[in-house]
C-alpha cells in the first residue's frame, strides 16, 4: 500500500496534474492548479489529485479525480475526495462521470441526476458524451450525480 500525503497543489505541480489527467483519460478542461488538492508519496511523487471546479452559472463540480495506476487501492480517491468535500460546503455540488464509477460516489452520498434535471451545462455534456460513446457498454457510459445538503 503507498504511502501518501494530500496537501493543496502548487505551481510546479500542474505539469504532473495535467500528465496525470490525460493518462487516467478524463476531462482535461478548467484545469486550474489553484484548485488542486493532491497525493503525494514520501518522495514527493504526484499520486492522485482532485478539484472543485467553478462554473460560469455559479454551480460547483467535484472533478479531475485521478489516481495514478501504480497507486490505486491505497485509499488515495477516498482521502482527496473527503478533503474536498470538508474544504467545499456549498451545495449542490455535481459531478460527472463513468456509470461504472456510480458505487464509490454513492459512498459520499451522490445520487444520479435524471437528465431532465441537470443544469444545462451538464445537460450538453451528458448528451454529447453520450452520442460519442453510443457503442460503448452501459459502465462506460457518462452520468452526472448531485450532492446535496
Amino acid at each position: 500500500m503507498a504511502e501518501f500525503r494530500l496537501r493543496p497543489a502548487e505551481r510546479n505541480d500542474f505539469p504532473s496534474i495535467r500528465s496525470l489527467i490525460h493518462t487516467v483519460g478524463i476531462n482535461p478542461t478548467g484545469l486550474n492548479w489553484r484548485r488542486f488538492i493532491v497525493a503525494v508519496s514520501i518522495q514527493g511523487e504526484l499520486l492522485g489529485c482532485g478539484q472543485i471546479k467553478p462554473h460560469s452559472d455559479g454551480l460547483l463540480e467535484l472533478a479531475s479525480i485521478a489516481v495514478a495506476e501504480n497507486a490505486r487501492g491505497a485509499g488515495i480517491a477516498r482521502a482527496i475526495i473527503e478533503s474536498l468535500l470538508n474544504r467545499e460546503t456549498t451545495r449542490p455540488l455535481y459531478l460527472m462521470c463513468r456509470a461504472e464509477l456510480e458505487t464509490l460516489y454513492n459512498k459520499f452520498a451522490f445520487q444520479i441526476v435524471l437528465v431532465g434535471e441537470m443544469p444545462p451545462y451538464f445537460r450538453r455534456i451528458h448528451h454529447i458524451a453520450n452520442i460519442i460513446n453510443l457503442k460503448s457498454q452501459p459502465e462506460d457510459r457518462l452520468i452526472v450525480m448531485r450532492l446535496e445538503w
